[in-house]
């Protein structure tokens, strides 16, 4: 009896109802997530090997033979003869990295913090929830940039390429931990309200387990939501960090370096260096956020009727 009053039963979603563009957005996401992952079994070529690369390449166009060496490329090739869809592949590898691994920091200082702030209130959760507020008055780009900088400056210049990745997921990571954090927090000042919470305070339970053991399974549902859609943006903050050339070295670009380089060759008739990575990260992108979008209705049953 007492245990069924304390261990409440996380919440749970009703049955799903996929709709045909969810559907679509998750066969397209996991088909370039994959892609991604294992480029160098598929990728047509390796774009980043010097000696693989062959200059008179350079500049073919999708599906065209080149005029020298009479070799076709599917989505062509850059002015270093680089193949453009081992470049995306590769490339993609590299944003995914850095997107899934500061959604990951964000989401152990955002959950850690919003976790603190709402079961202890006072005047700790006034100063985690002040911190918070005062960052998200910044652009998330110019704290990223800001951190970035910061953090470079302490890397000695020979470390620099090589720490590059690890600085922008840092970066990125840190600078979004505030969603997660208020969202945390507004879940937890709800559920340590219940009964359950109630009944293990009655019994001795310690904070601690109350908190992780308790609270934490039973707020999992927007966390989830939260993290899905912070995925996409961290893809799309990785490439415009990269874009403005505050990203990963030049010799192992993402999909943001890739999209930088092609919009120099825009207007010469080059259009296929910068439109197939565009595309790219604008479908993977895309993807990930209706599947956050439809997590977010599918956990939230008020949500799921107004659209209904």
């Amino acid at each position: 009896m007492t245990t069924d009053i304390i261990s409440a039963p996380p919440q749970r979603s009703r049955r799903l109802r996929v709709s045909g563009i969810t559907l679509l957005a998750g066969l397209l996401s996991g088909f370039l997530i994959l892609a991604a992952v294992f480029a160098p079994f598929i990728a047509p070529h390796d774009p980043f090997t010097p000696a693989t690369l062959n200059l008179m390449d350079g500049m073919t166009p999708p599906m065209e033979p080149n005029a020298f060496s009479g070799s076709v490329f599917i989505f062509g090739t850059d002015n270093q003869g680089r193949d453009v869809l081992s470049s995306i592949l590769y490339g993609s590898r590299i944003s995914l990295l850095v997107a899934f691994s500061s959604t990951l920091l964000s989401l152990f200082i955002g959950v850690g913090a919003g976790l603190i702030s709402g079961y202890s209130g006072g005047f700790v959760d006034a100063l985690i929830m002040r911190i918070a507020d005062a960052q998200l008055t910044f652009p998330t780009i110019l704290i990223a940039l800001l951190i970035f900088g910061l953090a470079q400056g302490l890397v000695s210049p020979a470390q620099k390429e090589s720490a590059a990745v690890w600085l922008l997921i840092f970066a990125i990571g840190f600078s979004n931990w505030p969603q997660f954090a208020r969202t945390v927090r507004g879940a937890v000042l709800v559920e340590r309200s219940k009964d359950y919470v109630s009944a293990a305070k009655l019994i001795g339970v310690s904070r601690t387990r109350i908190v992780l053991t308790h609270i934490l399974p039973n707020i999992a549902g927007p966390v989830m939501v939260i993290a899905t859609i912070g995925f996409a943006l961290a893809i799309i903050e990785e490439a415009t960090l990269s874009y403005l050339g505050v990203g990963v070295p030049p010799t192992r670009p993402s999909l943001g370096t890739l999209i930088r380089i092609g919009q120099q060759f825009l207007f010469s008739g080059e259009w296929w260096i910068l439109a197939f990575p565009a595309l790219t990260l604008v479908l993977l992108a895309l993807s990930v956020n209706l599947l956050g979008d439809h997590l977010r209705d599918a956990l939230n049953p008020r949500l799921r009727n107004t659209r209904t």
